[in-house]
């Protein structure tokens, strides 16, 4: 959100005590107040959500080959191999 725009709505929400507490901790790490990581996390999930749901119109002989596609075993390429043949760093 730009600088220049004006916040003209209010969304008001009820939590429970450790929610509010698990989003302030959350929102301090992130150098955020309490409502700029609720609304930037609410955003994300909407985002996130609207964006899958694709709907594929697909008939016959296409739609075999759509199927096909995914169920293809990926191709191989040099970053694909990396990410499966190394652990993670959190491992």
């Amino acid at each position: 959100m730009g600088l220049t725009e004006i916040r003209d709505v209010t969304i008001n929400i009820r939590a429970k005590q450790n929610q509010r507490d698990l989003i302030d901790q959350a929102a301090k790490i992130q150098g955020k107040s309490r409502s700029e990581f609720m609304l930037a996390s609410a955003c994300q999930q909407a985002t996130d959500v609207l964006l899958n749901q694709h709907f594929f119109n697909l008939e016959g002989p296409k739609f075999e080959e759509f199927l096909a596609l995914l169920d293809a075993p990926p191709q191989a390429n040099e970053p694909l191999s990396h990410l499966l043949n190394h652990r993670a760093p959190w491992e």
